[in-house]
């Protein structure tokens, strides 16, 4: 075994704040089973992180790690046969009232999913840009239209003023003759503007929180870091926090501040860029920095050295293996230790968190 490490206390209660003055959003011990007849799949199994405000928060992992149904169990739309079973998505919601700021804290775990408060929040508050705009974009509505439904939803503006702030936010998102584009139906435009109508509408009434559900994924080289620049420039403009969800750690690289690394619905190490980068604790996280290819990567021959694949694959979420979800395929593993127990989340020093028990 080798460093040592403290546990990381007990969740706080809904309504505490175990994070920073700052924290915009608290992720607590978070669940989510899907129950269908061949039996129930743990698509999270105690999900744990805050996001403050303005920062950047990059999920990353293998498909089929729960970054996705993280992002919809925040915006309380997990798709059915899908629950929620336990935890806490704490939203701390600013408002302003005679020039004073006060703050309230919603848990949108135990909200009505289809209440007048979560669809308040949803689009108004926390925005979401999903993977592919052609299954999320109505293709019988302009994209105008469909942008100008959000405005009048949230804000309390005319048919003329939201048209307007329409054609604003597509020229903010960079859309070519915006005044045209708005009347377009989604088939009309090309892969990256229908990505930009996409970020349009989500940032159409300044959300607090973008969660970015890998939104360069379908695009060529060239749209995708224009679509990347486009979204950290907007976020220094309007303020907001971003979760940006993403299996490519090029992207999480050049955007985020802080990283979560997931896998089997779990968090197994957590820390700032830099440190997942250049100290990755977790044998996961090093697995996938050992896969990422790099220009000029040499063996000690001098010829160019082979990626380094992870063994395996993720495992049926139908037959999670017993103690660490990794160990099948960790060249770390201890006999009767990783394969008997799963450890908990260690925190090191830094407020370095991993999951392993190298670490206890």
């Amino acid at each position: 075994m080798t460093n040592t490490a403290t546990q990381i206390e007990n969740v706080p209660a809904a309504g505490e704040s175990a994070g920073s003055p700052d924290a915009l959003l608290e992720v607590r011990g978070l669940k989510t089973h899907f129950f269908l007849a061949q039996g129930i799949v743990r698509a999270l199994e105690g999900v744990d992180f805050t996001v403050e405000r303005g920062q950047t928060v990059g999920l990353v992992g293998e498909s089929g790690c729960g970054k996705s149904i993280t992002a919809r169990s925040i915006m309380a739309i997990v798709p059915s046969p899908g629950r929620v079973v336990e935890g806490e998505v704490l939203f701390h919601l600013q408002s302003q009232e005679n020039g004073s700021v006060t703050e309230q804290v919603v848990d949108m775990t135990k909200i009505d999913a289809m209440g007048t408060q979560a669809r308040s929040i949803r689009g108004g508050e926390i925005s979401m840009v999903f993977q592919e705009p052609m299954t999320s974009l109505s293709p019988v509505h302009t994209i105008g239209n469909q942008i100008i439904e959000a405005i009048l939803l949230h804000q309390d503006v005319n048919k003329e003023d939201a048209r307007a702030q329409a054609i604003d936010v597509l020229n903010k998102v960079g859309m070519p003759q915006p005044e045209r584009t708005i009347d377009r139906f989604p088939h009309q435009l090309s892969g990256g503007m229908r990505q930009r109508a996409m970020i349009a509408m989500a940032l159409s009434c300044r959300p607090s929180l973008l969660i970015a559900d890998e939104p360069t994924t379908a695009l060529d080289v060239t749209t995708q870091a224009q679509i990347l620049t486009l979204m950290r420039d907007l976020q220094d403009e309007l303020g907001m926090a971003i979760i940006f969800i993403t299996h490519d750690l090029g992207v999480i690289a050049q955007m985020v501040d802080y990283v979560v690394v997931m896998y089997l619905g779990e968090v197994v190490e957590m820390a700032d860029v830099d440190t997942i980068f250049y100290d990755p604790k977790h044998p996961y996280t090093q697995a996938l920095l050992r896969s990422i290819p790099l220009l000029g990567r040499k063996s000690s021959q001098g010829i160019t050295s082979q990626l380094t694949a992870i063994r395996g694959s993720v495992p049926d979420p139908y037959s999670i293996p017993e103690g660490c979800p990794f160990h099948p395929r960790c060249r770390n593993a201890i006999a009767g230790v990783c394969d008997t127990r799963n450890p908990p989340l260690l925190e090191l020093e830094g407020g370095h968190k991993v999951r392993c028990v190298l670490y206890e």
